[in-house]
């Protein structure tokens, strides 16, 4: 079965391919929808599966996933990332820090639980095949894990949200990471109310996506 067939939702996609592109499509950044309903353990197998399915250069592998649901540590992190919340809306002036006063960033106490993905790159040392020449290419094979995480969970009606503001540092020492080992995540992971038709940022006017065209050149910038 090819793109080209049509199925019987008419779109000219086959169902199977017509469900892949939904779910990237549904895919949001979730911040105010957690309901905290706790997630099935086969559920959250499939999704960690979904994730370290994903490619990585050399076949390293350099991820691991910390699952955090202790509540106590949950507020220690959400009190630090409050305290950066405040570092960045202090940088910002007028309309624009209006605009973020009404913006949620994170939903660390709402959700299920955290999932903290981790980069090691030390991981198939010495010799990594693929990384020689590019020495961020391991970083991005954790980026790959968290994109496929982020979309088994959207396929599985579930929400995440990323987390950025917070010190490297400060999640490290929380967690008690080994030395080297970098915290690229922490994704609020769990059930939602809903997934909003538009991503928060768009729908408060502090961005809007750009179209495709704009995106694509070709041979040469």
């Amino acid at each position: 079965m090819t793109g080209t067939d049509l199925g019987a939702n008419g779109t000219g996609l086959a169902p199977e391919l017509e469900a892949f592109y939904r779910v990237l499509q549904r895919r949001r950044d979730v911040r105010g929808e957690f309901t905290g309903e706790p997630i099935g353990a086969d559920m959250l197998e499939r999704v960690l599966g979904a994730a370290h399915s994903a490619p990585s250069v050399g076949l390293s592998q350099p991820w691991d996933f910390v699952l955090v649901r202790d509540r106590e540590t949950r507020e220690r992190f959400q009190e630090h990332v409050s305290g950066e919340r405040k570092v960045f809306a202090d940088t910002l002036t007028g309309d624009q820090a209006k605009l973020f006063s009404k913006i949620k960033i994170e939903g660390i106490l709402e959700s299920s639980l955290g999932v903290v993905v981790t980069y090691d790159p030390s991981r198939g040392s010495p010799a990594v095949l693929g990384r020689h020449a590019i020495a961020d290419a391991g970083l991005y094979s954790v980026c790959l894990a968290i994109q496929n995480l982020w979309l088994a969970a959207t396929a599985e009606g579930l929400g995440v949200g990323w987390v950025s503001f917070y010190r490297e540092e400060f999640l490290a020492s929380l967690l008690g990471l080994p030395e080297g080992i970098r915290p690229v995540a922490w994704l609020c992971l769990g059930s939602v109310s809903e997934l909003a038709t538009t991503p928060d940022l768009e729908r408060h006017g502090w961005r809007r996506r750009r179209p495709l065209a704009d995106a694509v050149r070709h041979e040469h910038w």
